[in-house]
């Protein structure tokens, strides 16, 4: 069992994410909305301060200041399952702005979502 975290950059592919992860039986995530590093210095320093971020700020767009984390407590053989979700919805996962996605080994888990097999 593992957690897979799923930094999602594009907001606007949330609604289309989950319901892909739902149509592969895969519930249960949890969204929590993230901010990028370079994105909350940018806001908080101007440029002469932190000489990268002026490079930086013209790739950012200002007026999308979060994300979405997506935390899913899963089963191993699931997830190619929503790596496939992931790379038909938003980006395949080699591309600029795809997000990152990464696992963490689960020790114990209790009263996760099941959908009937």
């Amino acid at each position: 069992m593992k957690l897979l975290v799923y930094v999602l950059s594009q907001p606007d592919k949330l609604d289309a994410l989950l319901a892909a992860l739902a149509a592969e039986r895969i519930c249960g995530a949890t969204v929590l909305e993230s901010r990028g590093m370079a994105r909350h210095l940018s806001h908080l320093h101007d440029a002469d301060e932190i000489p990268i971020l002026s490079s930086l700020r013209s790739f950012l767009n200002p007026e999308v200041t979060q994300g979405n984390l997506i935390l899913i407590v899963i089963e191993d053989e699931k997830i190619p399952s929503v790596l496939a979700a992931i790379e038909s919805v938003v980006l395949p996962l080699d591309e600029p702005d795809s997000g990152i996605v990464f696992t963490i080994p689960v020790d114990f888990a209790k009263g996760l979502c099941s959908i009937g097999s």
